[in-house]
């Protein structure tokens, strides 16, 4: 039985946020298109899909990485305001966290907490390109703390800062 899409029957494909209406699409997880990340931005040597801001999502955010062999998604770090799951996709991505590295492979899914037990670095060591998906909380004021660089980051609404801790 088929029930068609939203637009064939006439549907709205608009879902309200309580701010703005925002249209309602879908992201394909194994082949949706992914862009250039900005430089400087975590996995810029990648590409990636900011995917919950694109369905409409407020509460939980995810990003699609497309990461190339020796490539990984920003450095070692903390997240002090939001727990992040990550999921693989495609290929092999190896991950180095308090209790050490492992690599995993595609469907495995793998929690990182709020606080220095979630502190992770997810990087590419295969030689085949890798495709994974983070999903996270998202809080209005988020704060990652970089722990070999001595460094902070923080995020208040759309402002940022990245600030050297003593």
């Amino acid at each position: 039985m088929s029930f068609g899409n939203s637009e064939s029957l006439g549907l709205d494909t608009r879902i309200e946020t309580g701010r703005v209406a925002v249209p309602r699409e879908t992201f394909n997880l194994f082949n949706g298109e992914t862009d250039a990340v900005p430089q400087g931005a975590p996995g810029d040597r990648g590409r990636a899909a900011r995917v919950g801001s694109k369905i409409g999502g407020e509460r939980l955010g995810m990003s699609v990485y497309d990461l190339p062999a020796g490539e990984a998604i920003g450095p070692y770090h903390v997240e002090l305001t939001d727990e992040e799951w990550l999921i693989v996709v495609a290929g092999e991505v190896s991950v180095r966290t308090p209790d050490g590295e492992r690599t995993l492979a595609p469907g495995d899914v793998l929690c990182f907490p709020v606080g220095p037990t979630g502190a992770h670095v997810v990087f590419n060591s295969s030689r085949e390109e890798a495709r994974v998906a983070i999903i996270s909380t998202k809080n209005e004021f988020c704060i990652v703390e970089y722990p070999e660089d001595k460094k902070v980051q923080l995020w208040a609404g759309d402002a940022h800062y990245m600030l050297d801790r003593p």
